[in-house]
């Protein structure tokens, strides 16, 4: 396998002869994107939030927090209510993001740690969701974090990305971009690039800059923030990492202030991502989405929700989420349509014209008539991998239980106890049974000759 070959491609003959295939989607390449032109296809950004709690922004009721640009995305577009990350935790929501898949598909299933993950990752065979853009003929970029393999070979130009420049680590320290167990992790392509600057503010630069680059054709960005994870650090905050040696955590003291500060220099990038698609006349041609790949950490807010990240309840995964695509979805719109990130790529697929293997799995459903036209989506029921617990939803129920040895099950009405307080099973215990049943179907099935992420597979 070449990795000059980007996945749509790989099982074609081109394969086998590098050098020619290259030349031959340099052409393509450029032909793509002279078609694609021709069309008006919109432009893609994502831009994901790491350890944003539900409540912490300003148009999800946080009082105090400043967040006006991610609320005036709501605003001028669409608010999800009941919008989902895949996981509970950093790597296994950006595998399903990526893939559209249940990350138990892929294997991810876990953290990929700097100490222990550092020879495993997503594998490259794995259709990304940049991958499929880009063979509609969109230029692809991603700043910031990828959390979804160390060594080159998982790094984000292997995955349909053209372009990268970030980190790889679930978290650095903000300035000096060193991970957890002290090695060096600011990344251009597949090289380490040093580069001065406070990272949420870097992030917001190069995406800028890529925009600017690539205003006459059509583009995916994806802004992949750091903030507000640990380490917790504002623009004037000193290095808490140490090079060599790593984190500290008897540096680990945050502040709701610095907490504060590091969202609100985030939406700051927001505001200057806006600004530069009003500025070139893109902003209603493009479909933004601001979103976050799990609940709060250590400080934060769920609002009215239960439990925060690493939980199965909803505080672990609902996730606050705006839209806008001023040409094509009407302005102030609040959806309370259950919706998860892996829905991101069939919907930009079916937006871009780009087609998808039709034997190929996908767990994700294209929500482009619901997005455009109010279209109803049709049922279905959603599930989650969290640690040894397995989620259910069906509709406004929602069942837990786990795959240890646990008698104990709780079923929910969201509807009705949105906060999760009443435990319903005991009184349907019908419902109950038919729901841990399906969820036992559920995880067997996205398991089954998948080797999960553990530390002995990344030690190979």
């Amino acid at each position: 396998m070449e990795l000059t070959i980007p996945n749509y491609m790989r099982y074609t003959p081109l394969a086998r002869f590098p050098i020619f295939a290259s030349l031959i989607l340099s052409v393509c390449s450029s032909s793509l994107q002279l078609q694609a032109s021709e069309k008006n296809l919109p432009n893609f950004i994502i831009i994901l939030a790491d350890d944003l709690g539900y409540g912490d922004v300003g148009c999800f009721g946080h009082p105090t927090h400043k967040t006006p640009h991610i609320d005036a995305i709501a605003n001028e577009g669409i608010k999800f209510t009941d919008f989902h990350s895949n996981g509970a935790v950093c790597s296994p929501t950006r595998a399903a993001l990526m893939t559209g898949r249940y990350q138990q598909r892929t294997g991810i299933t876990g953290v990929v740690t700097a100490a222990r993950h550092r020879h495993t990752g997503l594998s490259p065979d794995e259709l990304t969701i940049a991958d499929v853009v880009k063979s509609a003929g969109y230029t692809t970029a991603l700043y910031g974090k990828w959390h979804l393999g160390y060594d080159p070979k998982f790094h984000p130009i292997q995955q349909g990305f053209d372009e990268f420049i970030g980190f790889v680590a679930g978290n650095v320290d903000y300035h000096i971009k060193i991970d957890q167990t002290g090695r060096e992790d600011w990344w251009k392509q597949d090289k380490l690039t040093p580069e001065e600057g406070y990272i949420t503010d870097l992030i917001s630069d190069h995406g800028v800059e890529f925009i600017k680059q690539n205003k006459d054709k059509p583009f995916f960005l994806y802004l992949a923030h750091g903030a507000p994870h640990y380490p917790y650090q504002g623009r004037s905050t000193p290095p808490l990492y140490t090079p060599g040696k790593g984190r500290d955590k008897s540096k680990d003291n945050p502040t709701r202030d610095v907490y504060k500060e590091m969202i609100e220099v985030m939406d700051e990038g927001v505001g200057r991502i806006r600004k530069v698609l009003d500025e070139l006349d893109l902003s209603e041609n493009t479909f933004i989405i601001f979103s976050a790949d799990n609940g709060h950490s250590k400080i934060g807010s769920a609002g009215p929700l239960r439990g925060k990240k690493t939980s199965p309840y909803e505080g672990g995964h609902r996730v606050s989420t705006v839209a806008s695509w001023p040409s094509k979805i009407k302005a102030g719109r609040v959806s309370s349509e259950t919706l998860m990130l892996a829905d991101l790529l069939p919907t930009f697929a079916s937006m871009a014209g780009a087609s998808i293997p039709e034997d190929h799995v996908l767990d994700g459903v294209d929500i482009t008539p619901y997005l455009l036209d109010k279209k109803a989506i049709a049922p279905r029921d959603l599930f989650w991998g969290i640690g040894p617990y397995i989620v259910v939803r069906r509709g406004e129920h929602k069942v837990i239980f786990s795959t240890r040895k646990s008698d104990k099950v709780e079923l929910y009405h969201l509807n009705e106890d949105l906060a999760e307080s009443n435990n319903l099973a005991s009184q349907k215990l019908e419902l109950t049974q038919e729901l841990v049943e399906l969820g036992q179907q559920w995880h067997l099935e996205v398991t089954d000759g998948v080797e999960p992420l553990t530390a002995t597979r990344a030690s190979q």
